[in-house]
């Protein structure tokens, strides 16, 4: 009696993954191994890197409210202890972009903190 395998699915697997590392550099697009073990790589970074986007951004927003801030004539740290003292609860995403797009508005939560 044949051996039976379930060759529709396990093409339909290799296919699929297939289709997700299109685009990628020579061997890693279309050669099953090297795609695989390519694509299971680019899940382990994707997970990673959700968690540093996180920091990215804060030490992004970190440095826009410091530059901001330095132009009023304090540092960052001088600021964030200022609003705290104050009892203003405001977000470093919030004042980042009040420091870019709105700069009235962040001399204006400065000037009440000083």
């Amino acid at each position: 009696m044949p051996r039976s395998v379930n060759h529709v699915a396990s093409k339909a697997k290799r296919t699929r993954i297939l289709k997700l590392t299109k685009g990628y550099y020579g061997a890693r697009k279309n050669v099953w191994t090297v795609a695989k073990n390519t694509w299971e790589k680019g899940l382990t970074y994707a997970y990673r890197d959700r968690k540093n986007k996180k920091r990215t951004f804060r030490a992004l927003w970190i440095q826009r409210i410091n530059a901001a801030a330095r132009m009023e004539g304090l540092s960052y740290s001088a600021l964030m202890g200022l609003l705290h003292k104050a009892g203003i609860e405001i977000n470093r995403k919030v004042l980042a972009d009040l420091a870019v797009n709105n700069p009235e508005a962040f001399k204006a939560i400065v000037d009440k903190v000083k």
